[in-house]
């Protein structure tokens, strides 16, 4: 039976190993749990440290989008802003362009008028090269004013690419400072959260706290060099629009003094010629009256002619000796050539006289067709073409203003 029992000291060494077993479990147990509270406490601080580090961080990178963000707000204000000086300054292009429609108008009709002058009027004069000088500066003006309205709709749309851009980096800092606020107010005791497993790494197509820096600087830095191409555009054209609206006005003023000359030398030629001309008429007249005086002269020899005529034919008729040649006879003979060059001499003066009128009528008919057409040319140069000028455009509705 001796086999199956225990003897007492067994019995009493197994109840001091079972009691030291106790102990040893027990004082583990208990150093465990010190450690286990001195971990937990541990713990909690470094994750309380943590948390409050990352939630500065987060903090940190919330002042760093809005000072971003704030800038790129501002640059796109900016840009907006320049954008619509620079629309307004291709709106005074485009009003220009239309004004300078009207001066081409009245410079073209001023040369289709001036075609209808006649005879030597039809002359290239100062007024003619001006007006063709005023067409080529007009269309000069033209083709530099559609030129830079191209060159406006391209710098606007490079402007709204720009602002594209700063919006599209806008709106991704707005997004990214929502989620990182969100996340920065996110405490323990809130609800809205839970585990997300796979978390805890990094994507391979994020940026670095460089590059995301670099890429906001650079959409900024492409803005503003944008911003000032416009600038430099809108000087530009305020440049061109004064200049452009100030060689058509002087070339108008220009024209304008031609035609003022003109119309004086016109004048002028037309009061000396009506002059001429009434002094023509005078010597006519008086042709007249020297032609009328000639054929009576004429007339009153055949009374003359026909007595010493008479006498030696009557003298013809003495009987014998009696038809002698004494001096009656050479004094008869004398008389009557005398009478015949007279009436030769008057005769010439006569045809003289009559060619004299003749040409002083010619020139009376000239006189007249020339006033005519010096009428013509001042009618076309003042009422069709000086008329016509005083509707051309003031210089702010050739700077576009209006």
């Amino acid at each position: 039976f001796r086999a199956s029992k225990y003897n007492p000291p067994e019995w009493h060494e197994t109840n001091y190993s079972k009691y030291y077993q106790s102990f040893v479990d027990r004082d583990n147990a208990e150093r465990i749990r010190h450690e286990s509270k001195r971990t937990a406490s541990e713990t909690e601080a470094i994750t309380n440290k943590t948390q409050t580090e990352v939630t500065k961080k987060l903090g940190e990178r919330i002042q760093d989008i809005n000072f971003w963000k704030f800038e790129l707000e501002r640059e796109i204000q900016d840009v907006i802003s320049e954008t619509d000086l620079l629309l307004s300054q291709k709106k005074r292009l485009e009003n220009a362009l239309r004004a300078t429609e009207i001066p081409l108008h009245i410079a073209t009709d001023n040369l289709n008028c001036r075609q209808r002058r006649q005879g030597v009027d039809l002359v290239q004069d100062n007024v003619e090269l001006g007006l063709l000088k005023e067409v080529e500066i007009i269309n000069n003006v033209q083709d530099l004013l559609k030129k830079t309205i191209d060159q406006s709709d391209k710098q606007i749309k490079l402007n709204r690419n720009a602002k594209q851009n700063l919006e599209m980096d806008w709106s991704d800092k707005k997004e990214a400072l929502e989620i990182d606020s969100k996340s920065g107010a996110l405490r323990n005791e809130h609800t809205d959260k839970q585990f997300y497993s796979g978390a805890a790494k990094f994507e391979e197509i994020q940026s670095t706290p460089e590059s995301w820096a670099q890429f906001t600087h650079d959409n900024i830095v492409r803005a503003e060099h944008e911003r000032m191409a416009s600038i430099q555009l809108r000087q530009l054209i305020d440049n061109i629009l004064s200049d452009t609206s100030r060689d058509m006005r002087e070339q108008c003023d220009t024209v304008d003094v031609c035609f003022q000359k003109r119309l004086e030398e016109m004048e002028d030629a037309k009061s000396k010629m009506e002059e001429n001309l009434r002094k023509m008429c005078d010597e006519i007249c008086q042709m007249e009256k020297n032609i009328d005086m000639l054929r009576k002269a004429i007339r009153d020899k055949e009374n003359p002619m026909k007595v010493s005529q008479t006498r030696l034919n009557n003298r013809t008729y003495r009987p014998g000796v009696e038809l002698c040649r004494d001096p009656v006879q050479y004094k008869l003979v004398g008389e009557v050539n005398e009478i015949a060059q007279s009436i030769d001499a008057l005769t010439e003066q006569l045809n003289n006289a009559e060619n004299s009128r003749k040409d002083l009528q010619d020139n009376r008919m000239a006189l007249e067709k020339e006033i005519a057409c010096k009428k013509n040319s001042i009618f076309i140069d003042r009422d069709k073409c000086v008329s016509v000028r005083t509707r051309y455009p003031t210089t702010l509705k050739l700077q576009g203003y209006q």
